[in-house]
């Protein structure tokens, strides 16, 4: 028995979103280039965040704190730090102790880059930034510049759907056209 030649076709995939602010997930925390690395891990792991913006005194963004900085600019495998914190990595990079860690500040190891949209944002231009700049997430960010939320990946697959295919409806010859 052979498998019939005619491939099934799923409808398309769209966005269900038309700007930013439909995107987005508001801020949910973020970090000032002054927090110190022992307090920006907290707070990444309490509220499981790969990455937090880092705003300044006005709340406008200035850069971006994620684990991937962690672990390449300070060698620091993320997890809590301890009291009585001890890391000597395997490959004989510095030790990091607990007193160079709360004096270390987010400033000097966050990804000073922004990559910020208006909410107002088409959902094609959002899309196109992150695929221009590689980057996993977008800040949405006000007239003001200061930081009204952050667009990941995530929140983009989430608005994900297929497009609705409506059945084709016959018109007034007798041919059928599709709606």
């Amino acid at each position: 028995m052979r498998k019939s030649s005619r491939k099934r076709t799923l409808p398309p995939l769209c966005l269900d979103a038309e700007t930013a602010a439909d995107l987005m997930t508001p801020n949910r925390g973020s970090l000032h280039a002054d927090t110190t690395v022992r307090e920006a891990i907290i707070f990444l792991e309490d509220n499981r965040l790969g990455a937090a913006p880092v705003i300044d005194e006005a709340g406008r963004p200035v850069g971006v704190l994620s684990e991937a900085d962690l672990v390449a600019r300070v060698g620091y495998p993320v997890a809590r730090p301890s009291t009585d914190l001890d890391m000597r990595l395997e490959d004989g990079h510095e030790v990091l102790d607990d007193v160079n860690i709360k004096r270390m500040r987010v400033r000097n190891i966050m990804t000073p880059s922004v990559v910020a949209v208006t909410p107002e944002a088409p959902v094609d231009k959002v899309v196109k930034e992150m695929l221009a700049r590689s980057v996993h997430q977008l800040f949405v960010v006000g007239g003001d510049g200061a930081l009204s939320g952050v667009i990941s990946f995530g929140d983009v697959l989430r608005h994900l759907r297929r497009a609705r295919v409506r059945a084709a409806r016959p018109t007034q010859t007798g041919k059928r056209k599709k709606a």
